[in-house]
């Protein structure tokens, strides 16, 4: 995905940052990471707060298989599908996502 189709996404957060990361980008907000890039998808950050609500959208937690075959869950969620067509909606979710990212800056 193209940097200004990443940017558009992120309107109703507010102006992010993209950067190469491991073969794919991370978005900043305010210098926090609140999303990646990876394979033509965003997934946006979550953590044990907002999690459940990625889940209950339907939205897929980004994982990779590990040591001895078990897979490895990693803070980063889909998109929820009814985002991607509405720019409120996407709005709430890069609102959670940077939520997610300041409690764990205070960490």
């Amino acid at each position: 995905m193209d940097n200004a189709a990443i940017e558009e996404m992120f309107e109703g957060l507010g102006p992010v940052s993209i950067r190469r990361m491991f073969g794919g980008k991370g978005i900043y907000y305010r210098g926090l990471i609140i999303a990646i890039e990876l394979r033509d998808e965003i997934m946006l950050k979550a953590d044990n707060v907002s999690a459940p609500e990625f889940a209950a959208a339907g939205a897929r937690q980004w994982s990779y298989e590990g040591k001895k075959g078990k897979p490895v869950l990693m803070p980063y969620w889909t998109i929820p599908e009814e985002a991607l067509d509405d720019a409120d909606l996407m709005g709430k979710w890069t609102r959670l996502a940077f939520e997610a990212a300041l409690r764990a800056s205070k960490k």
